[in-house]
C-alpha cells in the first residue's frame, strides 16, 4: 500500500536521498549484464534480485546513517513499451515486470523506515527512446497514452509517485504528467542537459520547466536535473530567479564528459566523489529549495555518501 501518495514528505524541505547510478553500477562494478541498460530485466532470476536488493539497501543504509529521508527509485527506467519488446516483454508480462519492481522496494522500506527516515517509493518511467537523443518526438497525446500504461501499473501499487528520468524534450514530459494526474499520482519531471546548461533540442532549461507548468497548471510536484555534471548546468542558474524554487533535485553525474564522450568511453569515468559533494553544496546557495539527491551515471554510493556529508549540515537534524 501506497504511504505517501497523498502528501510527499520531501515537499516539507528536509534532506532526502535517493541511489546512484544504478546501472553503471550493476554493470561496472557487480559486473552483471544489462541488454540495453535494462536494470529491470533482473527481476527474472533470483540472483538479480538479490543483487538489487544489495543495491537499493546500501542507499538506504546511508540515508539511515545520515538521518535522512529516503527516495526508493524502481528499477524501471527502461520497463516501458518499445525498450522491453527487446527484451521479450509486452502486455501483461511487463505489467508484472514493474509490479514486482514495486514489490521488492517494500521489505526494504519496512526495515530501514523509522521517524528520522521515511522512505518514499517512485515508480521509475524512462524516455521512449534514447536519453541523449530524442530522434523521434511523440506529441503531448501520443506521450501520455504511451506512458500512461507504466503508470498504470504503478497506480496499482504500493508505489508514492512517478519520476520521469532523462526527459529531452517537452512534449514528453508534459505527456508523463497528464498520464500521472489521471492516474492519481504525484509526479516529478527529471530533465537532461547537455553541457551547455539546455536540452539537447536547445531549449533553455527555464524555458523547458515554464513549458510543462503551462501546460499541465504546473501539475508536477517539483523538477529534477540528471544525467549532467554540475559544471554543465550551474552557469544557467542565476541566484534569486523565482523559477529556480521549481528545481528541488539533483541526480548528477560523476563524469565531466559530455554525453557523446560517454557514449564513446569503453571506461567508466567515476570521477572524483568529494569534488561532486562540494559542487551539491554549492548548488544548495543557487536552488532554494534543494533537497534531493542522488546521483547518475558513474556514481555509486561513495559519490552520494560525499553529497551526504557535504549537504546535510546545512539541513536540521530530525529527532
Amino acid at each position: 500500500m501506497a504511504r505517501y501518495r497523498s502528501a510527499l514528505p520531501q515537499l516539507k524541505g528536509d534532506l532526502f536521498l535517493t541511489d546512484g547510478g544504478i546501472e553503471t553500477t550493476l554493470i561496472f562494478l557487480e559486473g552483471l549484464e544489462l541488454p540495453d541498460f535494462a536494470a529491470f530485466d533482473l527481476l527474472k532470476r533470483p540472483e538479480g534480485e538479490t543483487a538489487l536488493r544489495k543495491y537499493f539497501r546500501t542507499y538506504a543504509a546511508l540515508a539511515k546513517r545520515f538521518g535522512t529521508g529516503l527516495i526508493l527509485e524502481a528499477a524501471t527506467w527502461r520497463a516501458n513499451p518499445d525498450w522491453a519488446a527487446r527484451l521479450g516483454y509486452s502486455g501483461d508480462g511487463l505489467t508484472n515486470a514493474n509490479l514486482r519492481a514495486i514489490r521488492l522496494l517494500e521489505p526494504i522500506r519496512d526495515e530501514f523506515e523509522d521517524a528520522r527516515t521515511q522512505v518514499v517509493i517512485s515508480g521509475c518511467v524512462g524516455p521512449r527512446g534514447d536519453g541523449y537523443n530524442p530522434a523521434f518526438k511523440m506529441t503531448e497525446s501520443d506521450a501520455e497514452s504511451y506512458h500512461g500504461e507504466q503508470i498504470g501499473a504503478f497506480a496499482a501499487s504500493a508505489a508514492d509517485m512517478i519520476t520521469a528520468i532523462t526527459m529531452n524534450y517537452v512534449e514528453e514530459a508534459v505527456g508523463v504528467a497528464r498520464a500521472a494526474k489521471s492516474a492519481g499520482m504525484p509526479v516529478v519531471i527529471s530533465f537532461t542537459v547537455e553541457t551547455d546548461g539546455k536540452l539537447v533540442t536547445g531549449l533553455p532549461l527555464r524555458d523547458a520547466i515554464a513549458a510543462v507548468d503551462a501546460a499541465t497548471s504546473a501539475y508536477p510536484a517539483y523538477y529534477m536535473i540528471n544525467c549532467a555534471h554540475p559544471t554543465h548546468f550551474e552557469s544557467v542558474l542565476p541566484t534569486g530567479e523565482p523559477w529556480l524554487a521549481r528545481i528541488r533535485g539533483l541526480r548528477t553525474n560523476a563524469s565531466h564528459k559530455s554525453h557523446a564522450e560517454l557514449n564513446e568511453s569503453p571506461e567508466l569515468d567515476s570521477g572524483n566523489p568529494v569534488e561532486l559533494g562540494a559542487a551539491h553544496a554549492r548548488l544548495l546557495d543557487r536552488l532554494p529549495r534543494l533537497n534531493v539527491i542522488g546521483g547518475c551515471c558513474g556514481t555509486d554510493h561513495r559519490h552520494v555518501e560525499q553529497i551526504a556529508m557535504a549537504c546535510s549540515p546545512r539541513f536540521p537534524v530530525r529527532v
